[in-house]
């Protein structure tokens, strides 16, 4: 439970109204989930412990706006992958997962969060092949201490792997009836940090279809709807934000994943309607889905961004990692165009605090939470990360400025404290036990009251293992295949050189 703390004579990163970063040097008081006090000299009444944050720095937790966080008994398989190749043994792969398996796997991914740095997930589902797959994960995410908008997204489910075949009908009764269930029972957990948003991809489908499942989405009180949006060879390259817009549905809650080769048109709604995009720079970069929509050299959706991981099967679940891949990538595609025509650039393009603001502030907008993440300020939540200013990472440019050491030198291991809600979820560098009977209410699959990462790692391994031996009686090139025709992908379009 949260207490009262203060954290004592650290640096801390605030935020003002141009989101311009200010070190100060002050105090931070806690008091239950909120920040009550940021000023030098707090005193330390009765019952408060305090915490010496002398040579630390104190910045807000990142916001991670797309993640499938389930993912984790898949990672290292998609190093090489490109979209395509990624649907088959990646994301489909959840049919062959256990509700057991989602849990470890959840339980793991936001544990994985915590520990680099991360207080707030919007996290896209896309497990729900029944009803005990999503409560399993639900549980794992209120067990984990994280705060999480969990995305709730009726999703095809793959019903035979030979042949190849998905359902039909992504909106079966037993998924609506899932989804009033769960609206009516968030927030989940005793503190409510795990709010309830919607994920849904299938926005081919009639406008009257969209208008019926968005109106029941808005009158249960969910305020963040989310879609992948890539306008590629592999998905096409219609509008969804135009397609959205003409329905009369596009509006503020809206989230859009990727939001690559976006047009200047959706780059007018987006701001229009105040709707956001989360994008994720390394599967963006890798997976061929296009140049990241955040710093993007022609169309102007920086304001409406935040950043995302997007799977860390593929990667590392750093946002200052990914921040730093973005503001560096951007950078090159600039410089290039001078290079090309024999110049030089006079200055630099996009700065390290713009980065920094796209996984705090601007992950915060685009969570629907603005004010209360991703900033210190008397009022917001306290999500506050704790670094180490004198680590062999941190030092001397901590000193000068952190924020763009944070963003460009930084390592998870200069995270020595992780503060949800008011809550120590990593102290000392290391994870803290999880409560798993917090999630018990959803799902009580996990017969254990208390794990530490050990025993989470060494269960991961096993299952790992299972899952790994369930790919193997798999065909994945007739998946591949039976994806191509279930996507009405044209395989002309997919080619070796151009």
């Amino acid at each position: 439970m949260a207490t009262s703390i203060l954290l004592q004579g650290g640096t801390v990163l605030v935020h003002d109204e141009n989101d311009h970063v200010n070190p100060i040097k002050a105090d931070i008081l806690i008091e239950g989930n909120t920040i009550s006090k940021i000023g030098a000299g707090i005193a330390a009444t009765s019952g408060v412990q305090v915490i010496d944050c002398t040579d630390k720095i104190l910045s807000p937790g990142f916001v991670d706006t797309h993640h499938h966080v389930w993912q984790t008994l898949l990672k290292g398989r998609h190093a090489n992958d490109l979209l395509l190749d990624y649907f088959g043994h990646g994301n489909f792969t959840k049919s062959i997962h256990t509700p057991e398996d989602l849990f470890w796997g959840q339980l793991a991914g936001c544990l994985e969060c915590l520990d680099v740095g991360t207080t707030t997930v919007v996290d896209h589902a896309h497990l729900n092949d029944s009803p005990e797959s999503t409560k399993a994960a639900i549980a794992a995410t209120i067990s984990s201490g994280i705060r999480s908008v969990f995305c709730y997204c009726p999703t095809g489910r793959v019903e035979s792997w030979k042949p190849f075949t998905l359902s039909q009908n992504p909106l079966a009764p037993w998924v609506i009836d899932l989804l009033d269930e769960l609206a009516a029972k968030a927030p989940f957990g005793d503190d409510g940090k795990v709010s309830l948003g919607f994920a849904f991809d299938d926005l081919y489908l009639p406008k009257e279809v969209l208008a019926g499942i968005y109106g029941r989405v808005k009158s249960l009180g969910i305020k963040v709807n989310t879609t992948h949006y890539v306008r590629n060879a592999l998905t096409g390259f219609s509008s969804m934000i135009e397609a959205l817009d003409s329905y009369d549905l596009l509006d503020s809650s809206f989230l859009f994943s990727h939001a690559t080769n976006a047009t200047p048109a959706d780059a007018a709604l987006l701001a229009k309607t105040k709707s956001h995009v989360a994008t994720t720079p390394s599967t963006e970069l890798q997976m061929a889905q296009g140049q990241s929509a955040a710093f993007h050299p022609t169309i102007d959706i920086t304001p409406q961004c935040g950043v995302g991981i997007d799977c860390q099967s593929n990667q590392s679940a750093s946002i200052p990692s990914e921040l730093r891949l973005l503001l560096q990538s951007s950078r090159g595609v600039y410089n290039q165009k001078f290079m090309d025509g024999g110049k030089l650039p006079k200055k630099v393009t996009h700065t390290a605090e713009e980065a920094f603001n796209l996984g705090t502030v601007g992950g915060a907008r685009a969570a629907k939470m603005e004010g209360k993440i991703g900033t210190l300020k008397a009022g917001a939540y306290a999500d506050i990360l704790v670094w180490d200013a004198l680590s062999p990472s941190m030092v001397c440019g901590a000193q000068h400025d952190p924020v763009a050491t944070i963003v460009l030198n930084s390592s998870p291991r200069d995270i020595e404290m992780v503060i949800v809600g008011g809550v120590v979820r990593k102290e000392g560098g290391r994870l803290k036990s999880v409560d798993v009977k917090s999630g018990r209410e959803m799902w009580g699959g996990v017969e254990r009251d208390v794990l530490e990462w050990k025993d989470v790692s060494r269960e991961l391994v096993k299952r790992r293992e299972v899952i790994q031996r369930k790919i193997e009686g798999i065909d994945m090139e007739e998946a591949r295949r039976g994806v191509i025709a279930a996507f009405h992908i044209d395989e002309s379009l997919v080619v070796d050189s151009i």
